[in-house]
Order: structure tokens, then C-alpha cells, then sequence
């Protein structure tokens, strides 16, 4: 009997330790990816654009809070990007009650971002399921431009917004029209990745929605379908298009991350170097 209890005490030793590691993974700083991707019709003479990428921000559950989303915008300022784009879901869970309480706690951080071209940013599932109206006011109120089915010009890029398919609210059509009245090479941003996209003159897609699984557990034989049924995490090229998809810095349903670390992107886009 006492073999028996002390098997049982090691085996909730264990699996607290499991759990008090995947929450500490769920939020370190975010890991930050780089690449120069490099297009022959970049506009003569323009100088490139540094971009920083960061998605899934899930503020409301123990993975992110004011005082860490802060600590990532402090990380972003020191990269110097020219430009910031963000990839929706800023709130976790599906309750409206959620973006209520933690949309405000969005604010100050973002507002904290420091960078010539602005922050641009799209909604995602998450932000539909809960309360986009309240996520809408605080996204405004931190200064960041949101493109709903909409685009901008920024520096020597026009930045395509699609909003949310998952929310069957996207409009390729509309977004394209607004793109063809802009200047600048169109890249797109969404917060699922939206094949559309790279048919219709726009080759650079940047999106998140995966966290990269959030928990992977491939090295023992167990598959995340989840991962399977969407693009790869990191850069995809499908013929003449690149999809790029990031893990995000926050945490869905429950603060853990296993093999998925979280990451952002800083991307310089410019001409095409031989």
C-alpha cells in the first residue's frame, strides 16, 4: 500500500511540474523569427520596409496580461520595426463578458508601440465570438488602424486587409478594389490564411490563428490535427505565392504551450536581391 501511494504522489509530482512547464512555455518572450523576402517589381528607388508580425495576443486567461503584452511591445520597440501589423484574436476565450474586462487591459500596451508607420491590424475569430465592438474601441483607442475587407499604403507597401473568414466575413472582391486604388506593392494581412489572396495579384500572405498547434507533440508520434489541416507554421511558397504563418504570442482555451513556443516575426520587405 504504501508502494502504491508513494507511485501516486510521483505521479502528481510529475504532472504538476508538466503543467507548471507548459504554462511557464505559454509565457516566455516571444521567440523572433527573421526573413528578407525580396519581390522584382518593388517599386524604384523605394527604401524597404521592416515589418513586425505578432498575432494571437488572447488577452483574458493566465498566458497574457497587461504587464507581458507590455514587455512584448518593448521587445517589438527595440527591433525598430518601420511598421507593426497585428493579426487579430486579442481576446482569448468565446464570451462577450471576456472582451468586456480585458479589452481595456489592451490599451496602454499597444498604445506603447513606437514605430514610424504605425500598427495595422485586422479582427479574428475570437474577437467576432466575444464582443468586437468593445475589441474595435480599444484597438482604436491604442491608435492601431483596423482594415475590415479594406487596405492602406504604408511606406512603399499597401497593406490588404480581409477580415474574418472563420466568420464567413471576408470580401476578396472589396478588398482587391481598395488595393487597386493604393500605390505601393500589396502584401496581405489575415487573421486565417485565405488562398484567395494569392490569386489575385497579391503573392505575400501573413497570418496566425494556428499557434503553431500551441501543443505539438509530434516528436512522440502524436499528431496535432489542428496544425495537419492548416498551412505550416513559418513560410510557405505555393507557386508564385508565400504564406507566412506565425505562432502568435498568447494562448487560446488553456495557457499551455508544448513544443509551439510563442514568436513573432520581423520581416524586411524590399526588392529582389540575386
Amino acid at each position: 500500500m504504501a508502494f502504491l501511494r508513494a507511485c501516486a504522489l510521483l505521479g502528481m509530482i510529475v504532472m504538476v511540474t508538466l503543467f507548471a512547464w507548459a504554462h511557464h512555455n505559454a509565457r516566455i518572450d516571444p521567440i523572433v523569427r527573421t526573413a528578407r523576402i525580396g519581390f522584382r517589381d518593388w517599386p524604384a528607388g523605394a527604401h524597404p520596409v521592416s515589418v513586425a508580425l505578432l498575432s494571437d495576443i488572447h488577452m483574458g486567461n493566465e498566458a497574457m496580461d497587461a504587464v507581458r503584452l507590455g514587455r512584448i511591445v518593448g521587445q517589438v520597440n527595440r527591433l525598430k520595426p518601420d511598421l507593426v501589423l497585428l493579426a487579430g484574436d486579442y481576446i482569448a476565450g468565446h464570451r462577450a463578458s471576456v472582451a468586456r474586462a480585458f479589452a481595456p487591459q489592451l490599451v496602454e500596451p499597444l498604445r506603447g508601440v513606437h514605430v514610424p508607420l504605425g500598427v495595422v491590424a485586422v479582427m479574428g475569430n475570437h474577437d467576432y465570438d466575444t464582443d468586437p465592438a468593445a475589441i474595435r474601441r480599444a484597438l482604436r483607442a491604442a491608435n492601431v488602424r483596423v482594415l475590415d475587407n479594406e487596405a492602406v499604403s504604408r511606406g512603399a507597401l499597401t497593406i490588404a486587409g480581409l477580415d474574418d473568414l472563420f466568420h464567413h466575413r471576408d470580401d476578396v472582391p472589396k478588398t482587391m478594389a481598395a488595393v487597386h486604388r493604393l500605390p505601393g506593392l500589396p502584401i496581405a494581412i489575415s487573421h486565417g490564411a485565405a488562398r484567395p489572396f494569392l490569386l489575385h495579384e497579391i503573392t505575400l500572405e501573413l497570418v496566425g490563428h494556428t499557434h503553431c498547434g500551441q501543443v505539438e507533440l509530434k516528436p512522440l508520434g502524436i499528431r496535432n490535427p489542428f496544425t495537419g489541416a492548416n498551412y505550416p507554421c513559418g513560410i510557405t511558397r505555393s507557386g508564385k505565392g508565400i504564406t507566412l504563418v506565425t505562432a502568435g504570442v498568447g494562448t487560446s482555451l488553456v495557457p499551455f504551450r508544448v513544443n509551439a513556443p510563442p514568436d513573432l516575426w520581423l520581416l524586411t520587405i524590399g526588392p529582389a536581391q540575386h
